[in-house]
């Protein structure tokens, strides 16, 4: 082997060593702070005035399943509200929200604006009365004392934003359980970084914060001009004022059940613009573990690459497969036990380098490609 030869292999073990051992330690931190995270056991009565906010575009499918599911919760009466904003939809999702009598339904008007999804929260939230504010999704379900359950912790606990936890139905599809057990692994981090005090993270599918406080902070402005983020962006507003009352709801009875994307294509047109916020993170540990953890997943195609080169870098291609497995394989186990699905913990050696590859492609045109949203191209 030539001396250039050598100085490449050596690189390349020195590069793999750096990132290896640094994504190992980011996983071990997840994965501590995960177990960290107190089980919330519900205790008294729930007497918390709510707002739960809804957005709809196009959900005819949906809405109606979502609505009965919320109207069969058992909460005080007087005590809750729910307000469907309706984004221009153009199938029948407005006649089913009209035949639910008790539900709210409001039409965002026509304006010229990047994010429809923050206009409609932020429309709902200015008709909305109660002290807490939920938003979700219309192709979520929750379970049967979700409401309450968010109620006690906010008046147990006191935060002024709660992350509560998202379980996607893989429905017994390889990509619907690529989707669910992918999710499950981002729902620990968001425990864990919560916990940890480490990023801002929640999903807009289920999470709760003070009416007051989003006022106080100015709700979206600053981030209105950014298509996605009602949610992260959003929690790091709000925990730059308050950064000790930010909450993590772990219960089982608080877990929102939502639906796995039906095709590859929109699988991936969902995480191109989850990766569109990555640029826009203010947080200034974000951009550098985001960062890590693409270059870590980068590191396995260009091996693939350069192996046809230098064959010896097969050997080091595996061994990183088999640490990155392994590594990560006790976080996951963890989480699974949470949300009952250690079921799927055989598949999680399998679907590897699916994930390495979608991370890398995603987490690119996340930054270069425009995306669809309910019918919508958005930049």
């Amino acid at each position: 082997m030539h001396l250039l030869d050598l100085s490449i292999m050596l690189f390349t073990l020195i590069v793999a060593a750096i990132l290896f051992t640094g994504y190992s330690l980011l996983i071990f931190i997840y994965w501590r702070n995960w177990n960290a995270v107190p089980v919330f056991i519900p205790l008294g009565e729930p007497v918390t005035s709510i707002s739960i906010i809804i957005p709809v575009r196009n959900e005819a499918l949906n809405i109606g399943n979502l609505l009965t599911a919320i109207l069969a919760q058992q909460y005080p009466g007087g005590k809750l509200e729910i307000i469907v904003v309706d984004d221009h939809s153009e199938d029948g999702t407005v006649d089913i929200v009209k035949t639910f009598p008790r539900v709210k339904l409001i039409h965002l008007p026509d304006q010229q604006i990047n994010s429809f999804k923050k206009k409609s929260i932020e429309t709902g939230i200015a008709v909305a009365s109660g002290e807490l504010i939920i938003t979700t999704d219309a192709d979520c379900i929750p379970g049967h004392d979700w409401l309450s359950t968010m109620a006690l912790f906010y008046q147990n606990t006191s935060p002024v934003f709660i992350a509560a936890p998202v379980v996607i139905n893989h429905g017994r599809t390889i990509i619907g359980l690529f989707q669910s057990m992918d999710f499950l692994v981002l729902q620990g981090i968001t425990a864990a970084s919560v916990q940890g005090k480490i990023h801002a993270m929640c999903n807009g599918a289920n999470m709760a914060y003070r009416r007051d406080v989003f006022y106080e902070v100015e709700g979206f402005r600053g981030i209105d001009h950014i298509a996605s983020g009602d949610d992260m962006l959003l929690l790091y507003k709000i925990r730059q004022r308050y950064p000790e009352r930010i909450g993590y709801l772990r219960s089982a009875k608080a877990i929102m059940a939502t639906s796995a994307q039906p095709t590859i294509g929109s699988f991936f047109n969902q995480r191109i613009r989850w990766a569109s916020k990555a640029t826009v993170y203010q947080e200034k540990n974000m951009l550098p573990v985001l960062a890590l953890v693409y270059c870590f997943n980068l590191l396995f195609p260009v091996l693939l690459v350069a192996a046809y080169w230098f064959p010896q870098l097969w050997l080091l291609l595996l061994l990183l497969l088999l640490g990155k497995t392994l590594v990560e394989f006790p976080f996951y186990w963890s989480v699974a036990g949470f949300y009952k699905l250690r079921g799927t913990a055989w598949l999680f050696p399998l679907f590897q380098p699916a994930h390495i590859l979608y991370t890398v492609l995603s987490g690119f045109l996340g930054q270069i490609h425009t995306y669809e949203w309910k019918g919508r191209k958005v930049s």
